[in-house]
């Protein structure tokens, strides 16, 4: 297409630049364009037949790796089924971040972490422990690594484990069964 004058550019002119756009696959008209007949999808079987869809996590017949995981029980382990809802999750927070972000004898809790813009998920806290911290600091976490606490104690501060809140599914159920197996 040749170029336009400056004149004649304008709404009614725009068009795609050429070769960004692609037209559609035809299928199923005719051999010649090599997608005829059964239209790239072979002949009989679950793919051949309207409205079949390849399951997630299927693969063919052969025992799937969900399946294929040991299953060690409780919702709150990590090692029960490590892939999919199972996984507990956790948001990781370095020390050199607190020491960024936090004045000496600050009180460091989840709300506070969120305000400092660390922590934004509502997934459990750890702080871990790369980079370096010089102040004094009152760190309640739901986890922390060795290095961290080491780290954060030899700076003169604290660190407190406090319980992560539970999700109303799976942690109702967990804390109506502690409370059943306490009495």
């Amino acid at each position: 297409m040749p170029r336009l004058d400056p004149d004649e550019i304008g709404l009614h002119s725009i068009r795609p630049k050429h070769g960004s756009r692609k037209a559609p696959k035809r299928l199923g008209r005719g051999k010649g364009t090599g997608t005829g007949k059964t239209a790239g999808r072979g002949h009989k079987g679950y793919g051949s037949r309207s409205g079949s869809k390849r399951k997630a996590a299927y693969e063919g017949g052969q025992n799937p790796l969900f399946m294929r995981m040991r299953k060690m029980r409780g919702a709150t382990k990590k090692q029960s089924m490590p892939i999919g809802p199972f996984r507990t999750h956790t948001q990781p927070v370095n020390v050199s971040d607190l020491d960024a972000r936090f004045e000496a004898g600050a009180e460091v809790t989840p709300e506070t972490l969120r305000a400092a813009g660390l922590a934004t998920r509502k997934h459990p806290v750890k702080v871990l422990g790369r980079g370096d911290i010089s102040t004094k600091l009152t760190v309640r976490a739901h986890a922390f690594s060795g290095s961290a606490k080491e780290k954060i104690e030899a700076a003169g501060g604290t660190c407190e484990v406090i319980k992560a809140n539970t999700s109303p599914a799976r942690g109702a159920q967990s804390l109506s069964r502690q409370s059943r197996s306490s009495d």
